[in-house]
């Protein structure tokens, strides 16, 4: 027996299609490109049982499909990605021809109430940064071997200039400037933006590069500047693996994620007295209203700090 044929949903050709575009022309990251597909199969799948065309569909029909998400209890933020999705899709299939109108254009998603960017206070940033370093915050002394340099350096790293953990595992020898004093990042869509990097980062990153990347190597050669210990560069979710047991060794939230970092860089930054366009530039975000959300999370620190320290608060 030859094996089934695999279902092919109304607009599956079409989902497949839009997905190979992200790759060649918007250079989107594999993980990106699962999420749409994700999110729009899905879609698709409820068109299919609705006896609906995906490709007719209307924006009443659309908000019906954002409502049952919506009492399938789903998140607003999820459900907003998926109208997020829709619009993309539906922009793609005008500009290729394959639609007349977007009815997603007209939609609008569920108001979502503003969180701000969590990240580390100063005490527990130094917390996280001694779980690997030669010395405890007490002094005392730790093994440190070549996977808790490469850790070390890793941690200061994202700390130092705010680099998304994909720019931290994509990360070149070639891309570390250490006369300058500086890295090159390759961002969403491949976007280059250069960061300075501040000395205490630096020492550690040439530490690990000259004492704990060539063990771990093995004899192997990579062009990578974060190897595992198998000799290949540090994948994205190795990184993410790693930060959650150095949360855990810290006595830290295990819930915070590497963003946490990048975060608290912004947030450190601005607080320290950067202007917003420098720190949306070494952010690589492309629009300042982005960068803005860090500067409600350093008034919520002043506020914090003015009612802790005020004599009459």
């Amino acid at each position: 027996m030859g094996d089934e044929e695999q279902e092919i949903l109304p607009g599956g050709q079409e989902l497949e299609e839009f997905c190979h575009a992200l790759k060649v022309e918007r250079n989107a990251s594999d993980h990106t490109i699962r999420a749409y597909h994700i999110d729009l199969d899905d879609y698709l799948r409820w068109c299919n049982g609705q006896d609906i065309d995906p490709f007719t569909v209307s924006h009443r029909q659309i908000r019906a499909y954002l409502g049952d998400l919506d009492r399938a209890r789903y998140t607003r933020t999820t459900i907003n990605r998926r109208l997020s999705a829709l619009r993309s899709f539906f922009r793609w299939l005008n500009v290729t021809g394959k639609v007349d109108v977007d009815p997603s254009s007209v939609v609008q998603g569920p108001n979502l109430s503003h969180h701000l960017p969590e990240t580390l206070r100063a005490k527990d940033m130094a917390r996280l940064l001694s779980v690997y370093a030669a010395q405890d915050l007490e002094g005392n002394p730790q093994k440190q071997g070549p996977e808790e340099l490469r850790n070390l350096a890793l941690l200061e790293f994202l700390y130092a200039c705010g680099a998304r953990v994909s720019e931290a595992s994509g990360l070149k020898i070639d891309n570390v400037d250490f006369g300058l004093a500086q890295v090159k990042v390759f961002g969403k869509g491949a976007k280059e933006r250069i960061i300075p990097l501040h000395q205490l980062a630096l020492r550690t990153m040439r530490e690990y590069l000259l004492h704990a990347r060539p063990s771990l190597l093995r004899d192997k050669n990579s062009e990578f500047f974060f190897v595992s210990t198998r000799g290949n560069a540090m994948s994205p979710d190795a990184i993410r693996k790693m930060f959650k047991v150095a949360l855990r060794k810290a006595g830290l939230d295990e819930s915070l994620t590497p963003h946490a970092m990048r975060h608290s860089f912004a947030t450190d930054m601005l607080a320290g007295g950067a202007d917003l366009r420098t720190v949306q530039e070494m952010l690589g975000h492309v629009n300042l209203s982005t960068t803005q959300i860090y500067t409600h999370v350093t008034a919520e620190r002043l506020r914090s700090a003015h009612a802790q320290a005020h004599p009459r608060a």
